[in-house]
């Protein structure tokens, strides 16, 4: 059985206390490897070995940071086939999606911020009727967490080292105890990289002991999560008192509004993606999907018909579209909301049921469900059930598209399908969600700010927004 280890100061360590959990195959239910259970003790001492590389790092000039960035970008991709198979095995993801986004896409998080850190600048002002020039330093702000989900393991950790290594700032990070797998890899590669001992530290454990020693720890300054709203809420709770700076990108509920005059085919082809990909587990999912009552009929009986055609299997399996869920927990919460649909006034038009994949009968898999449903404030539209199930549901005018998708607490994204340029700006401004997609879903450039407003978050990761994010402005006043 194989056993992750932490990685603290530059090395693999074993827990202190030799405690362990179980960490399951997704696609078989059984353990397959076991993960440290790590202590207060633990993160002290990777607190310890972060304080102690944070003068020297921080001090470091802007191209010997990102040379190791680069470089840990580039070992990631020399990786790809290894470090993709190990998602899909840990996730339960299909290989081919591991393969062509995730991987791919944490090398793209260091290599974008190896070289966003390199044009980073501050702003200086002229003092108007004084002799004097005030200019805004950007500083390190020190030892900082970042604490990542089980959805796109490598993905969104990788989102989070990334910028905070990149502004010279010392980590102290948790992955997701569900999908430790990959976080564990990537102590390898950055020691590979040159990355100095301590400038990374990688605790595993669970969020009630581990994570909340990295959040109660009151040395570590700021606090980077993402996962769910409630937890969310604890961290910001917990933090306030101690004045930490926290970003926090949590839920979505998010509205797939689809008007007749869009591009009907590729709207058909980018909605089935939208609501199933990794298994409906992607918090931008587009999981309420509203249809222009003129085109609904027709779109109900097509969209059925693609999803039916989706191939659930294996994640190793080249021929998988849909894989297994995470976890057996997380497959019972998300087919509780499907036992739950007609109580709730909705009719199942397709899925619904678990799946027996031959030779993999224990592990957790779940038919593509899709749900009409007539009330827009029953559970299956309001609550995240974070899996795949979609419900849909048509609406009449504009305004009523609007109010529905505006309808609930979460406001991360919005996806909008139409070709009237004056309809799109008009909901892009007054739809409540940190991101708008217009004919499009899940196009990301990384230069942009990503989050949410309401119960989806505080503060904004990605470009230039997560390096002030992970710097502590200072002004400085010459009067001359």
């Amino acid at each position: 059985m194989k056993k992750i280890e932490n990685y603290i100061n530059g090395e693999y360590s074993t827990p202190i206390e030799n405690r362990w959990i179980d960490n399951y195959n997704p696609s078989t239910g059984e353990i397959y490897s076991l993960l440290p259970n790590s202590s207060v003790t633990d993160v002290q001492m990777a607190y310890e070995a972060a304080k102690t590389a944070f003068p020297s790092w921080s001090t470091t000039s802007l191209q010997h940071r990102s040379d190791i960035l680069a470089k840990i970008a580039s070992l990631i991709i020399e990786n790809l086939e290894l470090l993709a198979n190990a998602e899909a095995i840990d996730n339960g993801k299909p290989l081919s999606l591991a393969t062509s986004v995730d991987i791919p896409r944490a090398s793209s998080n260091f290599d974008f911020f190896a070289h966003a850190i390199t044009q980073f600048a501050s702003e200086a002002h002229e003092s108007m009727g004084q002799n004097a020039i005030n200019f805004t330093l950007r500083n390190p702000i020190g030892v900082v967490g970042c604490i990542s989900p089980w959805n796109l393991p490598l993905y969104l950790f990788t989102w989070k080292i990334a910028p905070a290594l990149a502004a010279g700032n010392t980590v102290v990070a948790k992955p997701s105890e569900i999908t430790p797998m990959t976080a564990y890899l990537l102590g390898d590669i950055c020691t590979k990289a040159g990355l100095p001992k301590g400038v990374l530290n990688i605790v595993h454990g669970l969020g009630n002991t581990t994570g909340q020693a990295i959040i109660e720890h009151p040395d570590i300054k700021a606090i980077s999560f993402t996962g769910g709203t409630a937890t969310g809420a604890h961290i910001a709770k917990t933090a306030a008192p101690m004045f930490k700076k926290l970003s926090l990108e949590l839920g979505g509920k998010n509205p797939n509004l689809i008007f007749a005059d869009c591009d009907y085919e590729k709207m058909l082809t980018t909605t089935l993606r939208s609501s199933f990909a990794n298994q409906g587990q992607i918090c931008l999912c587009g999981s309420r999907i509203f249809i222009e009552r003129t085109i609904y009929d027709q779109f109900k009986k097509d969209f059925i018909k693609k999803t039916k055609a989706l191939k659930i299997g294996e994640p190793l399996n080249k021929e998988t579209n849909i894989g297994a869920l995470v976890s057996k927990s997380h497959l019972e919460k998300v087919k509780s909301y499907i036992d739950i649909a007609e109580q709730e006034g909705g009719t199942i038009l397709y899925g619904g049921d678990y799946i027996t994949v031959k030779g993999y009968e224990n592990g957790y898999y779940l038919q593509p469900t899709i749900i009409e449903v007539t009330d827009s404030n029953c559970r299956l539209t309001q609550e995240e059930i974070f899996g795949p199930v979609v419900t849909i549901m048509p609406f009449d005018t504009d305004d009523q598209a609007l109010s529905l998708a505006n309808n609930v607490r979460y406001g991360l994204s919005a996806t909008i399908w139409t070709n009237n340029l004056n309809r799109s700006m008009y909901l892009a401004k007054h739809i409540q969600a940190g991101i708008i997609w217009i004919n499009t879903w899940m196009m990301r450039d990384l230069r942009t700010p990503f989050g949410g407003v309401k119960d989806s978050g505080i503060g904004r990761e990605g470009g230039f927004e997560a390096l002030r994010f992970f710097t502590e402005p200072k002004n400085v006043c010459i009067h001359y």
